[in-house]
């Protein structure tokens, strides 16, 4: 998969394409419903699919300090995409001159003039151009203009419930993660790099890796979670957690109320595996929530129970495998 950052990239020979736009935050099933419509139009024309998403989200430029939670990474959505079989994953800067186009002009330029669209495939409820005056109508009639076609997709349902990324980060901020999880199709994944906690874990007979997540970060509400535990870069690494493979983990969400904590952490204990993390990127795919977080009498009682998370949590991530047949 070939990837651009703005139009600049776009080779001197570029042919036609087939073109899908959205954030795509999550890439979750409704997404992928797109994605996959967008990279099969381009299969039976014989032409590549294009996915153009934007950096920042669009609402922190069009009103500074909205930027909602972020349930992927770019790079995690880009590796979603490359398995959905896209062929080029372009990230457009969403600048104020960007944001100032007019719906005309935003086709013109940009579609027809720069990326030669063949066919557009966007969610039924997509807006685009200065103060998201076009819609698929609009775009139907310009590409009557330019020829090309426009496929415009029913957004994905179940159960009376729409699957949006506004729907999957109030699962997330509910800790629901396993609703998270049904909407998105698989579990949702916090990244971020191990950093120095307190060592309190170590000294409770429970190490964990302090995580600290990008900016943005969509993080599950306060509690404890039955979590894959996943070192991301190729190491080098010490120990018994071998990089790319996921563990099985109990995952804390919160301040650490026992221990009259105010700062909000994400501490993950590796149930099968010990090594030495400090500094790794990893990813946390959150399976289901065990519990909320509490405030314990003693430190005893804390250890008592994190030893119950631990075994809960090893159960839940068996049935979990047994469900995928893994």
């Amino acid at each position: 998969m070939q990837r651009w950052r703005g139009l600049d990239e776009v080779p001197a020979d570029w042919g036609r394409c087939v073109l899908t736009i959205g954030v795509f935050d999550g890439v979750h099933r409704g997404h992928a419903q797109l994605i996959s419509r967008a990279v099969k139009a381009a299969s039976e024309r014989g032409i590549a699919s294009v996915l153009m998403t934007f950096d920042p989200h669009p609402a922190e430029v069009v009103r500074a300090g909205s930027h909602p939670a972020q349930l992927t990474t770019l790079a995690r959505r880009a590796e979603l995409a490359e398995e959905l079989g896209i062929d080029v994953f372009c990230v457009m800067p969403f600048t104020p001159e960007f944001m100032k186009l007019t719906p005309e002009r935003y086709v013109h330029e940009i579609l027809v003039e720069r990326l030669h669209v063949a066919e557009v495939v966007v969610g039924e409820n997509f807006t685009f151009g200065r103060k998201a005056a076009g819609n698929v109508d609009l775009l139907r009639k310009t590409g009557e203009r330019f020829g090309f076609a426009v496929d415009g997709v029913g957004l994905l349902a179940e159960h009376a419930v729409t699957f949006s990324s506004t729907y999957i980060r109030s699962c997330v901020d509910a800790g629901d993660v396993a609703a998270a999880s049904e909407a998105l199709g698989r579990p949702h994944r916090v990244e971020g790099v191990v950093v120095h906690g307190d060592g309190r874990g170590r000294k409770l007979g429970f190490p964990t890796a302090n995580i600290a997540p990008p900016m943005y970060s969509a993080i599950p509400a306060d509690g404890v979670y039955a979590a894959w535990f996943t070192v991301l870069g190729a190491g080098p690494l010490t120990g018994t957690v071998i990089p790319g493979e996921r563990h099985q983990a109990a995952v804390s969400v919160g301040t650490n109320p026992t221990f009259s904590g105010r700062t909000r952490t994400v501490e993950a204990f590796v149930l099968d595996g010990e090594a030495d993390l400090y500094g790794q990127h990893v990813a946390v795919d959150f399976v289901e929530r065990l519990r909320g977080m509490e405030k314990f009498d003693s430190v005893d009682a804390l250890v008592e129970q994190m030893g119950r998370d631990a075994q809960r949590a090893r159960e839940l991530l068996a049935e979990a495998d047994l469900r995928h047949g893994e």
